[in-house]
């Protein structure tokens, strides 16, 4: 006869730990959606909000430090939202395999979100598809993956 597995944590322990599994993957889906939300976003639908605020003081800067002009400041919000759901990705995907299949697995799906995002801002008027965003998303979340994956290895 077959014995099953003898789980060795308190049922309260192996509820927190559902509960945190299920807490890892609401903020990929978090990160998804905004993700997907600021994509449907023109740089006109943001106003004279804190976002565009933020927005103009990081062309400024930019502007001033390097002499960049143009819209900087869109390559850098890719690469910190994609960088967060690299890092997202890889916490959530740890608690089903090993660290090594959840980075890789992390970067793909990243990038392939990515792909989707772009392919959503054709859609979008006033957006466009550009394989140069998508190449700044999957760099964002290759370092977020390598980052968290770093630092769960340490822990």
């Amino acid at each position: 006869m077959k014995q099953g597995r003898i789980n060795i944590l308190s049922p309260g322990r192996s509820r927190q730990s559902s509960i945190r599994v299920l807490v890892r993957w609401l903020l990929v889906a978090a990160m998804a959606a905004f993700i997907f939300y600021m994509s449907s976003r023109t740089a006109g639908d943001l106003g004279t909000g804190f976002v565009a605020q933020v927005k103009v003081l990081i062309n400024g800067l930019l502007f001033d430090a390097f002499g960049i002009s143009g819209d900087p400041s869109s390559t850098i919000a890719h690469f910190c939202e994609y960088l967060l759901l690299g890092a997202l990705l890889v916490n959530a995907l740890r608690s089903h395999i090993s660290l090594p299949r959840a980075l890789l697995l992390a970067i793909v799906c990243a990038s392939a979100y990515g792909v989707t995002d772009e392919i959503h801002q054709i859609f979008v008027p006033g957006r466009y598809c550009d394989v140069f965003d998508w190449l700044t998303d999957t760099a964002g979340a290759t370092l977020g993956a390598l980052l968290r994956a770093v630092t769960m290895r340490r822990a």
